[in-house]
């Protein structure tokens, strides 16, 4: 299976014919055309706002907003020629490349070497191109609407490709099925227990038994056999020291690896999953990092060669301070942001997870150095509605990271929202 596609379905409506918005792109140059009093202009991205370094405005009718935040939003190349006057606006995605070009005061844009008629020229204001939104949608895929009543432009982000990773834990086998949408499952059967050893019994986290002809090592080899890559998920908790023991402990360490090692070769995994949490809220950050970064290290250098390593690992506004990511990143394959539980401890509500502490996740992430192409999104399928799930796509989006990860099958059907569905309407398999 190839990659997947994330695209944006929500019931908008249709755009009224008339309505005609524009986008200010470029340019740091200040001329003196007076400030706009109007209300404020809020611009929406996926549901999530946009932030610009100029206001956006409306003149004669039309709305403008600053093109290049959006531009880059939505993973568009950008260049301005001062001496032609002209913007090429380039777009890579979903196997195919759209090349724009458009020149102030000209209502004739080329797009892929055609020539295609704007229903108005790009104008300069501010030192900024301004360019009518309704043209550059229709060439970018980005849908667009209008609400008079709040002033706020809401823009839809078009579909692009995706890796999407599910993990099959607890009361995931009703949702099996799913998997066949997925790059990548994680089965959470295994984990460092309270003595600091590696297991694949225990309670929550287990090699389950068999249901008839299906097994264990079946529903990996299935996975496989549709070209998803399986991982095995090894859960920790430091809450009582367990894991920061197990890590000290040269003969612990050695021996979770081995057994992590030699699970990964029985049951037929092409990758390992390390959800280790708790580090670095009581004890010293700085020494838990270490620790994990040397654990790390010495399971890369163990694991069969060709099999993947990946971390789940709190977000940086958590209070969990023990994650280098930058170091992570530098030797695991990807890393998953768990942006997630951020509500208070007894919140009895379930209610999708706040977009402006996910945003600050993804960009804490980023400023610590991890690439965004190692990046997925940790998704909480039970925080997360089907009105709420493409607000954090989109935002993986925005930041072009490498995914999501969606925890976990089980309660893709459990909460009355129709998130499946949602989800089905997102996601397109190649």
């Amino acid at each position: 299976m190839g990659e997947i596609i994330i695209g944006y379905s929500k019931r908008l409506g249709k755009l009224a014919a008339a309505s005609l918005l524009s986008l200010s792109l470029l340019g740091t140059a200040a001329d003196h055309h007076p400030a706009h009093a109007a209300p404020t202009i809020s611009v929406l991205l996926d549901d999530v706002p946009l932030a610009f370094d100029a206001a956006p405005r409306i003149e004669k009718g039309v709305t403008y907003v600053p093109f290049r935040a959006v531009g880059e939003a939505l993973g568009i190349d950008i260049k301005w020629n001062s001496k032609t006057q002209t913007v090429q606006a380039v777009k890579t995605g979903n196997d195919n490349t759209t090349e724009v070009q458009l020149r102030v005061g000209s209502t004739t844009a080329v797009v892929n070497k055609k020539n295609v008629k704007l229903p108005a020229a790009p104008i300069m204001r501010e030192g900024r191109v301004l360019i009518p939104l309704s043209s550059f949608s229709s060439q970018f895929g980005a849908s667009v609407r209008w609400n008079q009543a709040t002033r706020t432009v809401s823009l839809k982000s078009p579909k692009s490709k995706m890796h999407l990773r599910a993990f099959y834990a607890i009361e995931s086998f009703k949702e099996r099925d799913i998997i066949q949408w997925m790059n990548s499952v994680a089965f959470g059967w295994s984990r460092i227990d309270r003595n600091g050893e590696f297991t694949l019994q225990r309670v929550e986290y287990r090699m389950p038994e068999a249901a008839g002809d299906i097994t264990p090592q079946t529903l990996v080899a299935d996975a496989e056999g549709q070209g998803i890559k399986p991982y095995l998920m090894v859960y920790a908790l430091d809450g009582n020291g367990e894991l920061t023991k197990m890590m000290s402990d040269a003969s612990l360490r050695m021996k979770s690896i081995d057994g992590i090692t030699a699970a990964v070769t029985d049951n037929g995994f092409g990758g390992v999953v390390l959800d280790f949490e708790g580090l670095g809220f009581k004890l010293d950050a700085a020494s838990q990092q270490k620790l994990l970064n040397q654990y790390v290290k010495d399971l890369r250098a163990a694991l069969p060669k060709g099999t993947a390593l990946s971390l789940a690992v709190p977000p940086l506004n958590s209070a969990y301070k023990g994650y280098d990511y930058k170091t992570l990143a530098s030797i695991a394959d990807d890393l998953i942001i768990m942006a997630y539980q951020y509500h208070p401890v007894g919140t009895k509500d379930r209610k999708p997870e706040p977009n402006t502490q996910v945003q600050q996740a993804i960009q804490l992430a980023l400023d610590a150095g991890a690439p965004k192409d190692k990046l997925l999104l940790g998704i909480s399928l039970g925080s997360e509605t089907e009105n709420s799930i493409d607000d954090k796509l989109g935002l993986a989006k925005r930041y072009q990271l490498k995914g999501a990860a969606l925890w976990r099958l089980g309660i893709f059907r459990v909460y009355g929202d129709d998130i499946e569905g949602a989800m089905n309407e997102a996601v397109i398999k190649e």
